[in-house]
């Protein structure tokens, strides 16, 4: 990543000395440096508030109940993973994370799903069906508030920042129906 942001800078830099308007591009990698930190702080809120909503709910024990009032709908899409497993914990912590559009508040949870799945992974190093599912599940991502996409809207002074709530509904319950379909056809086919 570095090397694409250093050959980003360059090309701007050359593409500036070529205008011959070098100025505008050190003042617009300021401006782009400030308007990120702005935007940056404007979302801290609304992880925080997130982040601490769902650690309240996981040490209420809610977690706990809504795994087991997932179970019938993760029973049949994840047979290998056993009841109780603290991967289905951290699986349904992940999903709500993504379902709350908090996908930056939901990447500690999946990796903690991957290393509970990989616990029960016969061959260590090579992806398991449960596995392979559940990083589909979350690539699709089923987002019902895209909260973090409303926040960027909101702070663009977007006139309508919610407005996105039933396409982005639309297009990843569409998304999540085709990996899930995906995946266990491929589970089959290469059992």
């Amino acid at each position: 990543m570095n090397i694409v942001f250093v050959l980003l800078f360059v090309a701007a830099a050359i593409a500036g000395a070529v205008r011959g308007d070098l100025k505008s591009v050190g003042e617009g990698a300021f401006r782009g440096a400030s308007d990120a930190v702005a935007l940056a702080l404007g979302l801290i809120g609304v992880m925080a508030l997130w982040l601490g909503l769902l650690k309240i709910a996981e040490r209420a024990g809610l977690v706990e109940k809504l795994a087991k009032a997932a179970r019938p709908i993760f029973r049949p899409l994840f047979p290998d993973v056993p009841d109780g497993h603290p991967a289905i914990s951290a699986m349904l912590l992940n999903i709500a994370a993504n379902v709350l559009g908090l996908g930056n508040a939901a990447t500690p949870f999946g990796i903690k799903a991957m290393e509970e799945l990989e616990t029960l992974n016969p061959h260590p190093g090579t992806a398991t069906n449960a596995q392979a599912l559940f990083v589909a599940i979350n690539t699709a991502s089923l987002q019902l508030v895209p909260t973090t996409v409303i926040a960027l809207r909101a702070s663009a002074h977007s006139s309508d920042p919610a407005g996105i709530l039933l396409p982005t509904l639309a297009s990843t319950l569409c998304a999540l129906s085709v990996a899930i379909a995906v995946a266990k056809l491929l589970e089959r086919v290469w059992k």
